[in-house]
């Protein structure tokens, strides 16, 4: 029992409530504000213990529950669930007969005439090991239950937050001495009531504008970074990343990451923890990664852990932003890519025009050089040595008119004469003429044809100009010597021919400009760089595609992919 001296006067109560309502307009965290309040509720009031009941946000299905005992503080977030006929709280979502009476205060579920009650609401008893009889009313019905809330606390006070007639909130006031309260007392503790009520209103409101400014600024930053189009899409994830700390509740103990297509991108405290959220990014209906936010240190359970619901929000927005940049990134590349094709097609019909005009102005005096060439030839009285001339000079021609003939091929001036070919016919046709010279240069030649290859529908001379040309390559690519694998072959829906060597391989600025006309990389007078075009040209004429994998110090790969065609209109054709 307390003693006179040790009672409050109103006066006391008036200060209570002035810095009740100093601390709610301090700001800060609303966590920090609950555990301040209850902190000093405990040291005014005397109590053992202090619990604060509050309504989540116009939420009955969830309330909060902070409590204080010898410097112990407790935060939690308990389901509020009851029956649908108004009974009494459904008692396995409560752990006493004291939180079952709390929940029916709090619901307005009582009979205010019981002599536990007063006016205002408030339950209060200074001997709780006494039973009693607790009575709602629901419908037309009465029920009457007997609670008995005997424990270590004897006195006991329940009073509603009562803030324009809505109870927002329950206040708990515990000791373990007996006839602990006055009934003046419990009157004091109803006039601070709606105070509490109204600087929790306050301060809830506070502490969500500032999170929310806290959020926007984070979104807005991410907007700006969006912006960077000149940025690397790592360099615009690693700024994005440096923006999660401050936009979470606590930052200086916050860290974040991204982690995207593999490669993750994360602050410099980043450790992993228990206590994160994520939020998956999806690209295209595909999952390329996530975005990662945890604390280092444990913190209290709020909506998501120790995470507010906004936070949850914030962290699924931030996803779907990043998302969306990735998305505008691989848009502004495809651009580029196309652009890139476009210049290149422009360019190489250019060059197709002047190739095309250059051999037909180029055919007709050759011929003429090599018909009076092989007529000189057939001279029997000629010297050796003019004899000798001349058959260089016919060879010289021929190979100017193979020439000839590749850039009338890249100009699409002949067209390709497509019949019914297999590809092992045209590799054995074609390696008979190129084995003596893989031999000479100390190149194992192998062959690899797969026996299940089915017919096509293609050119056979063409086809054999682009065997020649990728194993001339290679050979050109093997000056010391190594080892040629040609290999055919099959899947569902094309044929292969694969030109395999490991010869001095090709460097990345290499690979992206091999398929351009006149590009080489050979000595002047070794080679015209208009090889490879040509079977780019062949093939794409053809429907197939090239791939290359290329190392420099390792060797080359070309693989030749060509479409299994209907071969049955070839043969009504014919």
């Amino acid at each position: 029992m307390k003693t006179n001296s040790s009672r409050k006067l109103p006066d006391d109560f008036q200060n209570l409530s002035h810095q009740i309502l100093l601390s709610a307009n301090s700001g800060g965290l609303r966590i920090d504000f609950i555990q301040e309040v209850v902190k000093m509720l405990l040291d005014f009031s005397g109590c053992n213990a202090i619990e604060l009941w509050i309504k989540k946000e116009d939420n009955l299905n969830h309330i909060e529950i902070a409590s204080i005992s010898n410097d112990s503080f407790r935060f939690e977030t308990k389901p509020f669930s009851h029956h649908e006929n108004g009974k009494i709280f459904h008692k396995n979502n409560f752990d006493s007969e004291l939180e079952i009476l709390c929940g029916e205060i709090f619901l307005g579920h009582y009979d205010p005439t019981l002599p536990f009650f007063t006016e205002y609401g408030s339950f209060w008893t200074n001997n709780a090991d006494k039973p009693f009889h607790f009575s709602i009313e629901s419908g037309v019905k009465l029920y009457t239950d007997e609670l008995i809330i005997s424990n270590s606390f004897k006195s006991l006070a329940l009073i509603p937050l009562l803030v324009s007639k809505e109870n927002i909130g329950l206040l708990q006031l515990k000791s373990i001495q007996y006839d602990f309260f006055s009934k003046e007392e419990i009157k004091l503790y109803e006039g601070i009531a709606p105070t509490l009520g109204v600087a929790l209103m306050n301060q809830f409101a506070q502490a969500a504008l500032d999170e929310r400014v806290k959020e926007l600024t984070c979104l807005c930053g991410i907007a700006k970074i969006a912006e960077q189009f000149d940025s690397s899409l790592d360099e615009i994830l690693q700024s994005i990343v440096n923006l999660l700390p401050p936009a979470w509740q606590y930052p200086e103990i916050t860290c974040g990451r991204i982690v995207f297509d593999g490669r993750s991108f994360s602050t410099q405290n980043f450790q992993e923890s228990q206590d994160k959220q994520t939020a998956n990014i999806i690209v295209d209906g595909k999952r390329r990664g996530f975005t990662e936010v945890a604390y280092l240190e444990e913190m209290l359970k709020l909506d998501e852990g120790p995470f507010l619901k906004e936070e949850r929000s914030l962290i699924d927005t931030i996803a779907e932003q990043v998302a969306l940049i990735v998305e505008r990134k691989q848009a502004a590349e495809e651009r580029e890519k196309l652009q890139t094709q476009l210049r290149h097609a422009d360019r190489l019909a250019t060059i197709g025009q002047l190739a095309a005009g250059v051999a037909h102005e180029i055919n007709e005096p050759l011929g003429n050089i090599l018909g009076f060439a092989q007529l000189a030839v057939k001279n029997t009285e000629l010297p050796k040595q003019p004899e000798q001339d001349l058959n260089k000079i016919i060879a010289v021609t021929l190979q100017a008119r193979e020439i000839i003939k590749k850039l009338m091929i890249f100009a699409r001036q002949k067209q390709p004469e497509k019949t019914i070919v297999n590809i092992n016919t045209v590799v054995n046709d074609g390696l008979p003429f190129l084995e003596s010279r893989s031999s000479k240069e100390g190149i194992e030649l192998v062959r690899l044809l797969s026996p299940d290859i089915p017919a096509i529908v293609a050119d056979p001379s063409q086809l054999d100009q682009v065997l020649t040309n990728l194993v001339i390559n290679s050979l050109h690519a093997m000056p010391q010597g190594g080892k040629l694998t040609i290999r055919t072959e099959v899947s569902e829906s094309h044929v292969s021919l694969i030109v395999k060597d490991t010869g001095i391989g090709m460097s990345d600025d290499v690979k992206k400009q091999m398929f351009i006309p006149f590009f080489t990389t050979k000595d002047v007078g070794q080679g015209t760089g208009i090889g490879l075009s040509v079977v780019h040209g062949i093939i794409t004429s053809h429907g197939g595609s090239i791939k290359v994998e290329s190392e420099l110090g390792k060797g080359t790969r070309f693989e030749i992919q060509l479409p299994i065609n209907d071969t049955q209109k070839m043969k009504k054709k014919r």
